[in-house]
């Protein structure tokens, strides 16, 4: 934990090293912190210039892009919510007005959908405020190097997220999977353990015609021409359990 110049304390947690980079040689890095609470911009400024950083600080999104313009800083941090302009919105226009800067997003929040948001706008890392100061600042040198720098607590659901949005591709990929309703993935799989109509019925509780209506929207919605095509298709794709054994299906009834 350190304090800032106006003796508020601000937490430093743990934060994996992202890099072993140094600065530029030859150069101060020039860093504009963009936060809206005055304490923690002083705070900051003075931690950082401490350590041999040329500082400026903007309250607000829309005076961090002027700033920007005039100060050319190698590296912004960043908060992500302020109010008027959101700090990913400024990411955007800060990029578009000063080019060579990376902007590092530097936020209480760990959530995955504003750091995807933040990585869409050109944001090279996403750090949390309790982040050690020592993290703080090989994440500023990192990024100023050209490398991303990500705190471990958002690392891990990014990755959760990149493993989501993989499996919702792979079964787009497949036709008609997605478009199946919770009954008729049932009907779907008593039809692949080879059930007939009457005993999908009974098992369902619901009618025979209701079933025969399934089965017909089934095949339309996998592209097959009939159940034992459509159970292949529900065994290939993983959208039932492949039966243990051989299975007669059941034809229409």
């Amino acid at each position: 934990m350190f304090r800032n110049d106006g003796g508020v304390p601000i937490s430093l947690g743990r934060m994996v090293d992202p890099t072993n980079s140094d600065q530029p040689r030859g150069q101060r890095l020039r860093v504009l912190v963009v936060d809206d609470s005055e304490l923690f911009r002083t705070g900051m400024r003075t931690l950082l210039a401490s350590e041999g950083f040329d500082l400026a600080d903007s309250a607000s999104g829309e005076a961090a892009i002027r700033r920007a313009r005039s100060f050319l800083p190698h590296v912004v941090l960043m908060d992500v919510r302020m109010p008027g302009m959101s700090g990913i919105e400024a990411t955007r226009l800060v990029l578009e007005a000063a080019p060579g800067t990376a902007v590092m997003m530097f936020t209480g929040s760990s959530d995955c959908a504003e750091m995807l948001e933040a990585v869409r706008a050109g944001a090279s890392g996403y750090l949390l405020k309790d982040a050690e100061l020592t993290d703080i600042i090989k994440a500023i040198r990192a990024t100023a190097a050209g490398h991303s720098a990500i705190a471990p607590q958002v690392a891990g659901a990014l990755l959760a997220n990149v493993r989501e949005n993989l499996v919702a591709s792979q079964r787009a990929s497949q036709p008609g999977a997605l478009a199946l309703s919770r009954r008729e993935r049932q009907v779907l799989a008593l039809l692949a353990a080879g059930c007939d109509n009457l005993a999908i019925a009974r098992q369902l509780y619901i009618s025979p015609s209701t079933v025969k209506n399934h089965v017909s929207r089934l095949l339309e919605k996998l592209g097959v021409d009939n159940r034992v095509q459509a159970a292949g298709y529900a065994i290939r794709h993983g959208l039932v359990d492949a039966p243990s054994g051989p299975v007669a299906v059941a034809p229409a009834a």
